[in-house]
């Protein structure tokens, strides 16, 4: 199957099963996994590899990350949903009703899962992911039969490689196509706006992140949000910086570099001036402070409290792209109704 943006992921199809191979299941993994995703009855070589053997169709499953909720409400899957942990994160008002019927549990948390109501649920896969290959509860319900297997769509730093995950879920539900359209329109429209961005005759300047204690985290300048700030033809501040994760610095270091920066996206939890100025008033010497220039993404929520952002931005970063675009160049989109990014109260 062609993967034209995820450098982690790898499928081959063959009559009556797939290999899925995942190759950086967290940072400087030492291997990667293979997964035989096999129907009912096929004719597989005896001398296949793999690390785990799951039936297809699934028709229950467990997942562990916000994240893989909405591939599976694109695929029209939500209902092959039986088991998450923390389940007051998910914001899909299609899973919360199921949630309020009782056919979602509540398996405890990612790194301790409660095993035993995983094996009382029997579910078909368990698509998990880990932050360094060490979750002791994934290893212990692996051993009893249930398989488990990684997802690593948030090691992806490039926005179309994130979402081009849902082929992962489309693999297993036999939805291979319907993931590859929903896919492909994605990336016509990340692309198209994209190219709309570069018709903005100024480039502004952006600061991303806030402090936490006396810290400030902001993305690395080879990031996700990154890439989405210098795709919507913006100068993020700290782009010459490495790495794909997060910077911590200090905050004399920020202000030295972004005191004029004019615009400040993703300002933590955030959601309004005030919370920002009793947190700490060096944050009003920001020119975009002053100018009334931050957006947030945190102000967006479900029912229990979930960040819609976390649970959906990475299924739809055209959706991302255009907000970023209508707030840096609002000329370009005029209008426009931004899903995740609003400004501060």
């Amino acid at each position: 199957m062609e993967i034209k943006y995820a450098s982690g992921l790898s499928i081959t199809e063959y009559d009556g099963y797939k290999l899925i191979t995942v190759e950086n299941p967290w940072p400087n993994a030492e291997k990667a996994y293979r997964y035989l995703l096999a129907e009912e009855n096929a004719e597989v070589p005896v001398d296949l590899e793999y690390d785990q053997k799951v039936e297809i169709p699934v028709k229950k499953i467990v997942v562990t990350s916000t994240t893989h909720i909405p591939s599976l409400e694109v695929l029209n899957e939500v209902n092959a949903l039986i088991g998450f942990p923390g389940l007051d994160y998910i914001s899909s008002e299609a899973v919360r009703e199921r949630i309020s019927e009782g056919k979602v549990q509540e398996i405890g948390k990612n790194e301790a899962l409660n095993t035993e109501t995983l094996l009382a649920l029997q579910p078909d896969v368990i698509i998990g992911f880990s932050i360094d290959g060490s979750n002791k509860s994934l290893t212990t319900i692996q051993k009893s039969g249930i398989p488990v297997v990684f997802n690593a769509d948030w090691t992806e730093s490039s926005p179309l490689g994130k979402a081009e995950w849902i082929k992962f879920f489309g693999a297993f539900f036999g939805k291979t196509k319907q993931a590859i359209a929903f896919f492909e329109q994605v990336e016509t429209d990340y692309l198209e706006a994209k190219e709309l961005a570069r018709q903005a005759s100024e480039k502004p300047t952006v600061l991303a992140g806030a402090m936490y204690k006396d810290q400030w985290y902001l993305p690395a300048g080879e990031s996700w949000q990154a890439r989405f700030i210098d795709d919507a033809n913006a100068q993020f501040v700290f782009a010459d910086s490495e790495g794909t994760g997060s910077l911590s610095l200090s905050l004399e270091s920020v202000l030295a570099e972004a005191a004029n920066a004019d615009y400040w996206v993703g300002p933590a939890q955030f959601v309004s001036y005030a919370d920002m100025k009793s947190a700490s008033p060096h944050y009003e010497e920001f020119k975009a402070f002053k100018n009334g220039n931050v957006f947030t993404f945190s102000s967006e929520k479900g029912e229990t409290g979930g960040v819609i952002f976390y649970e959906l931005a990475p299924n739809r970063p055209d959706l991302v792209l255009k907000d970023l675009i209508s707030i840096f160049h609002p000329d370009l989109l005029a209008d426009y109704q931004t899903t995740f990014y609003k400004p501060l109260e």
